[in-house]
């Protein structure tokens, strides 16, 4: 959800002369979108608009025919696929946005018999990285295949501003990159498969633990009698400051336009946050790291999700829950 800022490499120049050369031979190519949630309508639409000229097609799924049938009707010339495979046999350009690591692995073995060879595939959930490599091995001797997960929410999503981190080969990253930058605003390339997915996790997972540390801070100096708004400043002019204090505080009423001064509504949900955390537990737990501030801010979003009312909040409502006035979202029986 959150950014690096990273120039983009002069080799995205000569990619993006390549970009538009098909799977299957024509000079255009056809791109598919599957995944049209909170974050891939927005990210597909961007990329709908960016590349019209340079597309012979836009081919969309999603599991609830809904989102996809809204999408066709406000982008015309987008069109409904049956399945995931069925994109695949269509595209040569396939992004794929979905919740989990079971749901890629459902939609890459569906779409690994039908794929185009020397197609393009692109894969911005955010997984564990051992999921995005094995899906990655799968289909690499037919196609070239990134791990691609995002920062930026879903205002970066909208605005097209999001930063992607990229796993994967040079040249794959290469043809990635002009695609990428119709949806985001940094491209960085983090190495091999998985490495994308690396880099996302660590990443939030030090937003979750700085954001319950940032939270336990503000509390503690509002009970023993500081002004929140004071207590924010002269933190962030001193060594505490971060991006959960600066740009994100979570207290109602220090800033203004975020989460917590609108009843800690939008933004990025406690269970998007607690799943991250899980998956950088699960990863620190495969190559025996030690994460113990992690663990305990993992368990703090486990409680926060099994408050009623509390979880479909932003996951800066974890203040709300140390500070014990989570009481006013609760729903009564």
């Amino acid at each position: 959800m959150f950014a690096f800022h990273v120039r983009v490499a002069p080799s995205a120049r000569m990619a993006a002369r390549r970009m538009y050369s098909s799977a299957s031979g024509s000079s255009k190519p056809v791109v598919g979108f599957i995944g049209l949630g909170q974050m891939g309508r927005p990210m597909a639409s961007n990329l709908f608009n960016k590349t019209a000229a340079n597309r012979a097609g836009f081919v969309v799924f999603d599991v609830f025919d809904g989102a996809v049938a809204d999408f066709t009707k406000t982008h015309d010339g987008a069109v409904r696929a049956s399945s995931p495979a069925d994109v695949a046999a269509q595209a040569d350009v396939v992004i794929t946005m979905l919740p989990s690591s079971p749901h890629v692995s459902s939609v890459y073995e569906q779409m690994a018999p039908a794929v185009r060879k020397g197609a393009l595939l692109i894969d911005s959930s955010t997984i564990d990285p051992a999921t995005a490599r094995r899906v990655a091995k799968s289909v690499l001797d037919k196609v070239d295949a990134v791990d691609a997960p995002v920062s930026g929410g879903v205002g970066g999503a909208t605005a097209g501003t999001l930063t992607f981190m990229v796993g994967g080969t040079k040249p794959a990253f290469d043809r990635a990159n002009p695609w990428l930058q119709a949806m985001g605003k940094s491209i960085v390339h983090c190495g091999d498969n998985g490495n994308g997915q690396v880099a996302k996790i660590c990443n939030n997972m030090l937003l979750g633990s700085t954001m319950a540390a940032a939270a336990e801070t503000m509390n503690l100096g509002i009970k023993m009698g500081m002004d929140p708004k004071l207590l924010a400043q002269i933190i962030n002019t001193s060594s505490g400051r971060c991006w959960s204090t600066d740009t994100y505080n979570p207290v109602p009423g220090v800033m203004a336009n975020v989460p917590s001064s609108r009843d800690f509504e939008g933004g990025f949900a406690v269970p998007l946050m607690q799943k991250d955390m899980g998956l950088a537990l699960s990863a620190a737990q495969d190559v025996k790291a030690s994460v113990p501030m992690a663990a305990a801010a993992d368990q703090l979003y486990k409680n926060i999700l099994a408050t009623p009312g509390l979880e479909k909040k932003d996951f800066s409502v974890v203040y709300e829950w140390l500070s014990g006035l989570f009481v006013r979202f609760v729903r009564k029986p």
